[in-house]
């Protein structure tokens, strides 16, 4: 066994690409690996090698590689011979990191090298020189934002790959350092699966690896409680140039796996072959079962479209108003939507109306029938999405509408939809089959335009038989709603052929 601590390949930089000393873990958006999970993590690697080199890309104490080499002891036929490298950016962790492997790697004839180095710049040079020395990838990477005018944005536009996070960043680069046939494990934050600036992550990811195992942990509070981490997070791991098979989702509350279970699923209910978007399901729901009974069109199909409230306070202050003015426009925020529409609010944080005029026009909507759905919600919420019917009769005498920025809005061509379409839209948003959904494939507190698209609907005539019945029966309550969708309109999807 030969352990060495190799010097520095190239100058560190901080995300912002600036050069600095090492820093505290909150810092460097760097948080450990928890014993039981970086054991599980371990456990997942398939075990058929006799050899291998494996990278450990923001090594932090070493308890990832700990875990992985722990588990080959465990291994019932002969120990693999091979190397680690951990790469591990904080000075103030290497005495440390360098005793934890010496130790874990005891009589095992495995070679250890640590090197202290930012790892987006030695990984970017590797890469660069068409290197791929690993055979394994383990990794809990950093979680933090990319700069565009960064250096380490610079060093990943460079070698071809684009995206806005350290986690990203660190996964793709370690994926294109493994050797063909070579695994990668990884715990990272699933906000990556959906949303517009982690698509070209997505599609690097689907264009060099197969995707072979995702565990869920169903709770934002547990895979890093002793660090007070809310963060959604899931195991990934990948194979580098592999044909794709079915995936293994497996889910679990915490790191106990007192509750592990799994299932398998074919790709295509994992990346939708249709989704340019290529977001990523993780379906653990069982009313993800009766969605595609209940839906199975596009919103474009149904000549609707959503966007996200084109009004940024800020930007036009000296148009805001705090109660309105003779000519004024309503200005709607989600906090005017609680149950029923509630406009003008007194008292109110924000202004609830909006000057009209040149300067204003092009942001406003005419008055009519909208759905509006806020943008802001967490894991922890009843609902995902929560969805308003907004009227015109809630704003009497008033020719257009101004919403802000934290709504969504459905609308037709930007104007009113037909009263009863927009109810029944309303109703089918707030349906729990919607929210299971929408949950398999977010993983984060926003809920853009985007993921609303990517929805599926029934078509325009049933949201509409919908909302035209729920109009005529007042005070329904959800079970009834719920009822009706699942043994009327659901039942009658197959044959429907209206757009």
């Amino acid at each position: 066994m030969r352990c060495v601590q190799a010097p520095s390949l190239l100058t560190p930089f901080t995300a912002s690409g600036t050069k600095a000393q090492p820093a505290g873990k909150a810092a460097l958006g760097q948080y450990m690996t928890p014993h039981p999970i970086a054991a599980f993590m371990a456990s997942l690697f398939p075990q058929n090698f006799s050899t291998f080199h494996l990278l450990d890309a923001g090594a932090g104490r070493g308890s990832l590689t700990c875990a992985f080499l722990d588990a080959l002891r465990q291994r019932k036929d002969a120990c693999p011979q091979g190397e680690v490298s951990l790469v591990e950016y904080d000075a103030n962790l290497l005495q440390e990191l360098h005793r934890n492997a010496t130790k874990a790697i005891g009589t095992l004839l495995v070679q250890c090298h640590v090197q202290q180095a930012d790892f987006i710049a030695y990984a970017t040079e590797l890469v660069a020189r068409k290197q791929r020395p690993f055979t394994h990838a383990i990794l809990n990477p950093p979680y933090k934002k990319i700069r565009s005018d960064s250096t380490h944005r610079a060093l990943l536009h460079d070698v071809g790959i684009e995206t806005v996070n350290l986690y990203t960043a660190f996964v793709a680069l370690s994926l294109a350092l493994l050797q063909p046939g070579g695994t990668l494990m990884a715990i990272i934050p699933r906000s990556f699966c959906n949303g517009p600036y982690y698509r070209p992550f997505r599609y690097f990811v689907l264009q060099h690896a197969a995707i072979r195992s995702i565990h869920l942990f169903t709770s934002r509070t547990e895979a890093f409680k002793a660090d007070k981490v809310l963060q959604e997070n899931i195991l990934l791991t990948l194979e580098r140039d592999a044909k794709q098979a079915e995936v293994i989702i497996s889910c679990s509350e915490n790191s106990a796996m007192d509750d592990y279970h799994e299932t398998k699923h074919p790709f295509g209910d994992i990346v939708r072959p249709e989704d340019s978007e290529k977001f990523f399901f993780i379906p653990h729901n069982q009313d993800m079962e009766k969605i595609p009974l209940a839906a199975n069109r596009s919103l474009t199909s149904l000549g609707l479209d959503v966007s996200t409230g084109p009004v940024v306070d800020f930007r036009l202050k000296e148009y805001l108003h705090p109660m309105p003015l003779p000519g004024d426009v309503p200005l709607l925020y989600p906090g005017h939507f609680n149950g029923s529409t509630q406009w003008p609010r007194h008292p109110f944080k924000k202004p609830n109306a909006l000057a009209f005029c040149p300067e204003t026009r092009k942001w406003l909507y005419p008055n009519g029938h909208y759905v509006i759905v806020r943008r802001l919600s967490s894991k922890e919420e009843k609902r995902r999405v929560t969805a308003y019917h907004v009227q015109p009769e809630s704003f009497p005498g008033q020719d257009y509408l101004a919403f802000e920025n934290h709504l969504n809005v459905f609308h037709r061509c930007k104007r009113s939809l037909p009263r009863d379409l927009a109810h029944g839209l309303m109703l089918y948003l707030n349906t729990p089959f919607v929210d299971a959904f929408f949950r398999c494939f977010n993983g984060h507190t926003q809920v853009n335009a985007t993921d609303l698209r990517s929805l599926p609907y029934p078509s325009a005539s049933i949201l509409t038989k919908l909302g035209q019945w729920a109009l005529e029966h007042p005070n329904l309550s959800q079970e009834e709603i719920e009822y009706y969708l699942n043994a009327t309109l659901i039942e009658r999807q197959p044959q429907d052929s209206t757009p």
